[in-house]
C-alpha cells in the first residue's frame, strides 16, 4: 500500500540520537509543563502587585495613572516595530508575552530593589549622597538593569530553544523585554515629575512633567531596546553557533551584555555632561547606533528570505510544496497577498491558515538550513516531520493563495521567442515570455535556460516520481525549459507544460510505482 504522503527530500547528517535505550523516564512532578507556567504567572503577577504598589507609594494614586496614560504611548509603536522584524519566522505570543511582563513587573522590580539599595549602601559608606546617585546611575543601574533584563532572553535561550535560531529572534525577544522595562520605568519617572509639578504648580510646556515626557517618550523611546538589542544579538549569534562551540556560545552572549552595560552607562553619564554634552551623546552615538542596529537586523531579515527561497526548492522536488511556493515564500508581499487572496475569497479564518502555512515553511526552511551547516539537532527528523505534517494538513487552502501571489508578484523579464510553439501557464502576450532569472511561463512562445529536470525528476504523462531521473522525451527539449519554478519541468506531454502544480488526478506521490 503506497503511503498518502510525498517522500522525504534527503536529510542533512545530524548528530544525536533517541533516548537512551528507546526508554522515556517518567517526569516528576516539577518538571510537569502546567507546574512551571504555574510558578512562573504566579512570579510575574506577585511582581506586578508589589511595583504597583512601589509606584503609588512614591507617585500618589493621581501620578500613577498620570504616568500610566503617558507611559503606555510608546508601547504600541515598539511593539509593532519589533513584530515587523518576526514577521518572516513569527515566535509563539506567549514568548513575547513573558518577555514584555518580565520586562515589566521582574525586572523593573530587581532594578528598583537592587538599585536603592546600592545607592544608600554607597551614600552611607563614602558619606557622599550626590556622588551615589551619579554612581548609582552610571554604574550600579546599567549593570542591574541590563542583567535583569537579560534574563529573559537567557530563559527563552533556553526553554525555547526550538523557537530562538538566530539574530532576529534575539533581537526582538530583548526588544520586547526592554520595551516592558522601560514602560514601567516611565510610570515612575512620569508620575514622578507630574507630583513634582503638583508642588511647585508648573503646568503646560514648562513643566517638569512635559520636559521628562519629552526625553523620555518623543527624543529615546528606543533608548532601553537599543542596549538590550544587544544582548539579544549576543544569544542570537550563540545560537547559530554549532553545540561543540561551547565557548562561543558562552563568550558571544557576555559581550552583548557588556556593550549594553557600556552603552547604558555611557547615556545615563550623559546627563552629568550638560545639556550640550547630552545632546552630543544623543546625535554622536545613540542615533547611528540606532541606525546601524536597524541596518542590521532589516539586512538579517533580507538573509532570512533569501534562505527560505533557496531550502525550500528541495521540499518542492519531492512534491511536499509545489515549485512557486519557494519564490512566493521568500517574499514578504507575496505573503501579504496571499494572505489577503484567501481571506477575501474564504474568509479569515482561511486568512489566519496561510499565515501559520508561511511560518511553518520558513520554520522548515531553517531547520534545514541549519542541518546542512551542521547545526541540527538530535531531534532533527521529528521536527521536520512535524512541519511537513503541519504544511501538508493546510496545503488545500495556503496553495492557490501562495500561488496566486506567486503570479502577481513574480518580475518580469523580456526573453527572445524560440523558434517552436510552448504553451505555459503565464504569460503577458504571444510572442513573448516573462520570467524571473530565466524561468518562462507564458502562453506565446518562449523558453528558459536550464535543463527541464535540474534538480528534480520531471512529471510525464502518467505521473512519475523517483527512480528515472526524468520522464524520456517529456519535460526538456534542446535544453530549453518552458514552465514556472527553479529548474524543475512538470509535463503533461512534450512541449506542452503547465507550469507549475500537478497535473489533473491523483497526487503524483500516491503511487509511486506508477
Amino acid at each position: 500500500m503506497s503511503s498518502p504522503f510525498p517522500p522525504s527530500p534527503p536529510q542533512p547528517p545530524h548528530p544525536g540520537g533517541g533516548p537512551e535505550g528507546g526508554v522515556l523516564r517518567h517526569a516528576h512532578w516539577w518538571q510537569h509543563r502546567w507546574v512551571r507556567y504555574g510558578a512562573l504567572i504566579t512570579l510575574l503577577a506577585l511582581s506586578g502587585l508589589v511595583i504597583l504598589a512601589l509606584v503609588r507609594e512614591q507617585t500618589g494614586t493621581e501620578g500613577l495613572l498620570v504616568g500610566l496614560g503617558l507611559a503606555v504611548l510608546p508601547v504600541p509603536l515598539l511593539v509593532a516595530a519589533f513584530g515587523w522584524l518576526d514577521r518572516v519566522e513569527p515566535g509563539p505570543w506567549r514568548n513575547l508575552l513573558f518577555a514584555f511582563a518580565w520586562g515589566a513587573c521582574a525586572a523593573a522590580l530587581i532594578a528598583i530593589i537592587a538599585n536603592s539599595f546600592a545607592t544608600r549602601w554607597i551614600a552611607t559608606a563614602t558619606a557622599d549622597p550626590s556622588g551615589a546617585d551619579t554612581l548609582g546611575a552610571t554604574v550600579i543601574a546599567p549593570v542591574v538593569e541590563e542583567s535583569a533584563k537579560a534574563a529573559a532572553v537567557l530563559l527563552v535561550f533556553l526553554f525555547r530553544r526550538r523557537d530562538f535560531t538566530g539574530i532576529v529572534d534575539g533581537v526582538v525577544i530583548a526588544g520586547i523585554t526592554a520595551t516592558g522595562f522601560a514602560f514601567t520605568e516611565n510610570i515612575l519617572y512620569l508620575g514622578t515629575a507630574f507630583g513634582t509639578d503638583q508642588l511647585t504648580g508648573d503646568s503646560g510646556i514648562a513643566s517638569v512633567t512635559a520636559a521628562t515626557f519629552f526625553v523620555r517618550v518623543v527624543m529615546s523611546p528606543f533608548a532601553h531596546p537599543l542596549f538590550t538589542v544587544l544582548t539579544g544579538i549576543g544569544f542570537g549569534v550563540a545560537a547559530l553557533s554549532g553545540e561543540r562551540q561551547h565557548t562561543r556560545r558562552v563568550l558571544l552572549p557576555l559581550s552583548g551584555l557588556l556593550l549594553a552595560m557600556g552603552m547604558h552607562a555611557l547615556w545615563n553619564g550623559s546627563s552629568s555632561f550638560g545639556e550640550l554634552g547630552f545632546l552630543a551623546v544623543y546625535a554622536a552615538i545613540m542615533v547611528p547606533a540606532f541606525g546601524l542596529l536597524t541596518w542590521l537586523v532589516v539586512w538579517t531579515r533580507q538573509r532570512e528570505l533569501r534562505t527560505v527561497r533557496e531550502e525550500l526548492p528541495a521540499y518542492a522536488a519531492a512534491g511536499w510544496i509545489t515549485p512557486a511556493e519557494p519564490f512566493a515564500l521568500g517574499s514578504m508581499r507575496a505573503r501579504r497577498l496571499a494572505r489577503v487572496h484567501a481571506g477575501r475569497h474564504l474568509g479569515r479564518p482561511a486568512a489566519r491558515v496561510v499565515a501559520q502555512y508561511e511560518a511553518y515553511a520558513t520554520s522548515l526552511a531553517f531547520l534545514r538550513h541549519r542541518g546542512r551547516q551542521g547545526r541540527a539537532g538530535a531531534d532533527f527528523l521529528v521536527r521536520e516531520g512535524e512541519l511537513l505534517n503541519e504544511l501538508w494538513r493546510r496545503k488545500d487552502v495556503a496553495r492557490p493563495a501562495l500561488d496566486h501571489a506567486a503570479r502577481m508578484t513574480a518580475p518580469p523579464v523580456r526573453m527572445p521567442p524560440p523558434p517552436w510553439p510552448a504553451y505555459g501557464a503565464y504569460g503577458y502576450g504571444q510572442g513573448q515570455t516573462y520570467g524571473p532569472q530565466g524561468q518562462a511561463y507564458g502562453p506565446g512562445q518562449g523558453y528558459g535556460q536550464g535543463p527541464a529536470y535540474g534538480l528534480s525528476p520531471a512529471y510525464g504523462p502518467s505521473p512519475t516520481y523517483g527512480g528515472r531521473p526524468h520522464a524520456p522525451g517529456h519535460g526538456h527539449r534542446n535544453g530549453h525549459t518552458p514552465g514556472y519554478g527553479y529548474g524543475y519541468a512538470y509535463a503533461y506531454e512534450p512541449g506542452h507544460l503547465p507550469g507549475y502544480g500537478y497535473p489533473p488526478g491523483p497526487h503524483p506521490s500516491a503511487d509511486p510505482h506508477q
